[in-house]
């Protein structure tokens, strides 16, 4: 007989990937107002929103710490650790690749994005943003499921699984549209690196949120 995945442990860590996933989808979003806010020629603290997505980022890492730090040893788990450790890896590259992007945009500020590829840069922010929103509601379905090992319950968190896979593909495909549009533009090389690696950038926050899908997916597989 199988138990129940909640008696196996003081404190599950699904709530701790919980608040984890939380706070990831709280920094993207600190990430697309950063964005947003670069674009606009009447911004001017660009920087201070960059310090704080890195205060958030460092907030998240507290809380991977705590995770790692407090799986009970000797402890039969539902859950294999090292599969949960790599779930709980991508979810927290995508802080490093919202960072990477920040940063990436610092170090050439004028001139920055050429005005004319600005609303399509603009989509493929609120592209891959899409997908780390689904990363709690994730979480806490698969929750859900080691409770009790309900079929209806592992089926809705494979439809999340799914929906994060489609919102990949759908900023795949945005990225891959402006790389096309810069290599035909009449551009000096060193603006069609910047803004083909800042779309590669970008474009990897979605990339680690369908890995992190792909972890999940591994977890509940029966």
């Amino acid at each position: 007989m199988r138990m129940p995945f909640v008696t196996m442990f003081l404190a599950s860590p699904f709530d701790g990937l919980e608040e984890h996933a939380k706070k990831v989808k709280q920094c993207t979003g600190a990430f697309h107002e950063a964005f947003a806010c670069h674009l606009s020629s009447k911004c001017t603290n660009f920087d201070e929103h960059r310090r704080y997505v890195h205060h958030l980022e460092t907030e998240a890492d507290a809380i991977k710490r705590r995770i790692r730090g407090h799986l009970p040893k000797g402890t039969f788990m539902q859950v294999d650790k090292f599969t949960l450790f790599r779930y709980l890896r991508q979810q927290d590259k995508v802080l490093d690749a919202v960072q990477h992007t920040l940063d990436w945009l610092s170090y050439r500020n004028d001139p920055g994005i050429p005005s004319c590829l600005q609303p399509d840069f603009l989509r493929l922010v609120q592209t891959v943003v899409l997908p780390i929103n689904e990363l709690d509601r994730m979480v806490i379905g698969a929750r859900n499921y080691f409770k009790g090992f309900q079929e209806q319950k592992r089926i809705e968190v494979k439809q999340i699984i799914r929906q994060v896979r489609h919102m990949e593909h759908e900023a795949d495909q945005v990225e891959d549209a402006i790389k096309r549009r810069v290599f035909n533009m009449d551009l000096d090389p060193v603006t069609i690196y910047h803004m083909t690696r800042l779309a590669e950038i970008i474009g990897s926050i979605a990339d680690h949120a369908e890995n992190a899908g792909d972890m999940m997916r591994a977890m509940i597989a029966r």
